[in-house]
């Protein structure tokens, strides 16, 4: 039997840390709460997680030098996962109340107010996965998954140059207009809803993670 994988829930001010280590623990995780630079780095998966602004949760990421463990896990192929604003950080850039604050700018595009009648978009939601989601596998098409936000990527765009090189897998939801609900890119997977608030699938989902650490 192998050991349990561990994780580490990246502790840097904006998150559900406590409810993430819960769910983590209980698809069989080995999870550590932390911002110990160290442990972070070298733990088999880094889970970052995220509540409020985006322009806050940059500015509490960086004092805890979360953009520096991002992006050098990444460039060693270890394997991040950003949920909520943790996902929307990601990005290029997030655009609130007209101010427009620089993200990780691991994938390109904004993070901009949701267009719908109702904001913010909270509760249950389907997703459509596309044929092949390693994050989506085991669940069914009509899964729902808890969401709680005002802001989203209504526009995904990242130019493969090199054939050879693994298009990313773009999930998509609907609260309005379609918005990006989860990306697959090698070993930086995301989630705009919050697995470890999401029931079963959320478990499945987190599993799914886990399996491949």
């Amino acid at each position: 039997m192998s050991a349990p994988r561990s994780v580490v829930v990246f502790d840097y001010g904006f998150g559900n840390v406590r409810s993430a280590e819960r769910a983590l623990a209980r698809v069989g995780a080995e999870v550590e709460i932390t911002r110990d630079f160290d442990r972070a780095m070298n733990a088999d998966g880094l889970l970052v997680p995220g509540v409020g602004a985006f322009a806050a949760c940059m500015t509490g990421l960086r004092e805890a030098r979360g953009d520096w463990i991002v992006d050098r896990r990444l460039a060693g192929g270890r394997p991040v996962m950003g949920i909520c604003v943790g996902m929307q950080i990601l990005f290029a850039r997030g655009i609130e109340h007209g101010i427009e604050t620089e993200g990780l700018d691991e994938w390109p595009g904004a993070v901009e107010p949701l267009q719908a009648d109702v904001v913010p978009h909270m509760g249950w939601n389907t997703v459509e996965a596309p044929a092949g989601s390693e994050l989506f596998a085991g669940l069914d098409a009509d899964a729902r998954f808890y969401f709680v936000h005002s802001y989203a990527v209504h526009d995904w765009s990242l130019p493969t140059h090199n054939p050879t090189m693994t298009a990313p897998k773009v999930t998509w939801s609907t609260h309005g207009k379609p918005f990006v609900a989860a990306v697959e890119n090698g070993a930086l997977w995301a989630t705009q809803f919050h697995p470890e608030k999401s029931g079963d699938a959320g478990a499945q989902l987190l599993t799914n993670w886990i399996g491949t650490l």
